[in-house]
């Protein structure tokens, strides 16, 4: 009687065991205590191996020579991150230049967010195609500023079809009622046509001469920073400074009103493959003409 108790404590110890291994597997923590002692090892085990199999990160010569180069503690003025930026430029494209802002906004409140659009002085160093929801004399004063694709009921079925060869959309008035069923084909993208961004006219040839000419749109992300290119790093140091002086006072001039304190809580720029470069916003401001 007594060996028949035995084995049926083993039987319930084992059960036991593999019902802790199971729950811990499925809870993502380690088990602990006497009746699953051994498999405690074999699930550390199994967390080493997977460790040591994970591909470790690999950072070329190149990226660990630039980081080396920039103080992670030193807030740079505007001059000083641009000729640091455009150093560090090395990769064997021509790379982006950007800044990243980390504003003051929480963009799930409506009077807390940007959307906006900018000129640049020197554009963006990029051709940008644009298409034009447009018919008759509107349709025509597009085609005639350079828009690469202008239409109405054709273009508006390529973009339901998904046809998205374009990188700015330009609509007239009477144009934005047929656009709603393409809210969930546009919006994702971020190619919804509105007057806040300039992209929604009754002047398309006007508005396609700024967009060609390096006008872009910007808007704050869900943790409400802005991300914006302003130039290529084979530009002039000043002209990118001057595009970064046009696109400082555009977030300024855009401030939300929901906005308390300050608007700015960091700034940084980096080329597309470049570290980033910590910039005194005080400084950043002050250049931009707006303190």
């Amino acid at each position: 009687a007594m060996k028949g108790e035995r084995g049926l404590a083993s039987s319930v110890d084992d059960s036991a065991g593999m019902l802790v291994l199971f729950a811990s597997a499925v809870q993502g923590w380690m088990v602990r205590g006497p009746v699953a002692a051994p498999l405690v090892q074999q699930q550390q085990q199994q967390l080493d191996a997977a460790r040591a199999a994970a591909p470790a990160m690999k950072v070329s010569r190149r990226a660990s020579e630039n980081a080396g180069k920039v103080e992670e503690e030193k807030l740079y003025s505007p001059e000083e991150a641009v000729a640091l930026m455009k150093e560090l430029a090395t990769a064997k494209f021509t790379e982006t230049a950007e800044l990243h802002g980390n504003l003051n906004l929480d963009p799930k409140y409506n009077d807390q967010q940007i959307r906006t659009t900018v000129a640049l002085p020197h554009g963006t160093g990029k051709s940008v195609r644009v298409a034009v929801l447009a018919e008759g004399a509107a349709a025509d004063e597009a085609k005639a500023a350079g828009a690469d694709l202008v239409g109405m009921a054709d273009l508006i079925e390529e973009i339901a079809a998904g046809n998205l060869n374009f990188e700015v959309l330009l609509a007239t008035p009477p144009a934005m009622p047929k656009l709603a069923k393409l809210g969930k084909v546009l919006g994702p993208k971020g190619l919804m046509p509105s007057p806040k961004a300039g992209t929604v006219t009754a002047a398309p040839g006007e508005a396609v001469g700024e967009f060609k000419a390096g006008k872009i749109e910007f808007r704050t992300d869900k943790q409400g920073i802005v991300h914006v290119p302003f130039g290529k790093c084979d530009f002039e140091a000043g002209s990118l400074s001057e595009n970064l002086a046009a696109l400082t006072k555009t977030i300024e001039k855009n401030r939300p009103s929901g906005c308390k304190g300050k608007l700015w809580s960091t700034a940084t720029l980096s080329s597309t493959m470049g570290p980033p470069i910590k910039l005194d916003v005080a400084a950043l401001r002050t250049f931009a003409g707006v303190v």
